[in-house]
């Protein structure tokens, strides 16, 4: 829209001949901007034109995005309303997000701040509750998600060794795969020793589950989702929609059925929350802290960098 405005505002004839803007031109300047510096690549190749299809769009054939070989440009029946070019009121309500958004990230860092200070271990649990919820970011809900699981397996022994005589004792140990929204071909965390795979998603598309098994060929997944509803239903509902896609074909239903290790929603976390020490919830405190700072981009402002 940035480009758009400064080359075409109002001339929609001349905008309709334009075969478009370089790509590395438009992603470098996305890596400007406040949280864009480690921004994956198929957020523009992609994950755009798929999240404003599920989101936004009336029409979803119709891309917000037209791609171009090398060259991007935006649909122009997004741009004009009524025949009135709406890019400078867009690109206000842009830098007024990237505001909002950079004001929104300092708040949780000084709530991290001060909650890592505090002292009543029941505030402190209370505090991180309310972090669980089905409306927070979905990169907050990964790195809360993980710091609590983390907490909990540790906890957790398994007997291990190459022969009877070599086992030993172990505790389960989480880590995480990368930053939120990496293209990491479905695995967010893994566990070792057990070599668990942990998926973090929502319940808002199944057909995305059914692509991350595809995507570890149909290793076992533990899908970590960011809902209240119970396990059971969630199972329930990814069942019959495997029944669905495999038009009743065994050995498709089989390999889904059996890429599913566990499903674990807000509940469980909440629960196993509950049931950890206070030394546990200052580790989470920390955890969060320490991977919300990774992923935070601090030094860019909510403005529009040329």
């Amino acid at each position: 829209m940035y480009f758009y405005n400064k080359k075409f505002y109002n001339k929609p004839e001349e905008y309709k001949k334009f075969e478009g803007f370089e790509y590395t031109d438009l992603w470098n300047f996305c890596k400007k901007q406040y949280g864009g510096e480690k921004i994956q690549n198929h957020a523009l190749n992609n994950r755009l034109n798929t999240e404003f299809a599920n989101k936004i769009a009336s029409d979803p054939e119709k891309m917000l995005l037209i791609i171009n070989g090398s060259k991007y440009l935006m649909h122009i029946d997004y741009i004009y309303v009524d025949n009135i070019d709406i890019s400078h009121s867009v690109l206000k309500i842009i830098k007024k997000y990237i505001q909002l958004l950079y004001e929104k990230d300092m708040k949780l860092i000084k709530d991290l701040d001060e909650l890592i200070k505090e002292e009543d271990i029941n505030k402190k649990r209370n505090q991180i509750m309310n972090l669980l919820d089905e409306n927070s970011e979905a990169r907050i809900f990964e790195i809360i998600s993980f710091a609590i699981l983390k907490s909990y397996y540790k906890n957790e022994k398994i007997y291990i060794g190459k022969s009877i005589t070599s086992i030993k004792e172990e505790y389960l140990k989480l880590y995480k795969t990368g930053r939120t929204n990496a293209n990491d071909g479905g695995i967010d965390f893994v566990m070792k020793p057990l070599g668990r795979f942990f998926q973090v998603t929502e319940v808002d598309n199944y057909d995305k589950y059914l692509l991350d098994m595809d995507k570890v060929l149909h290793f076992p997944i533990t899908f970590v989702i960011k809902t209240n509803k119970d396990r059971k239903v969630i199972e329930e509902e990814l069942n019959q929609y495997i029944l669905l896609k495999s038009g009743g074909m065994q050995a498709i239903i089989n390999n889904y059925k059996n890429s599913i290790e566990e499903i674990i929603t807000i509940n469980e976390l909440k629960i196993w929350l509950n049931e950890l020490s206070a030394q546990d919830i200052d580790l989470i405190i920390k955890d969060i802290d320490l991977y919300y700072r990774i992923e935070m981009n601090m030094e860019l402002l909510g403005e529009i960098k040329e």
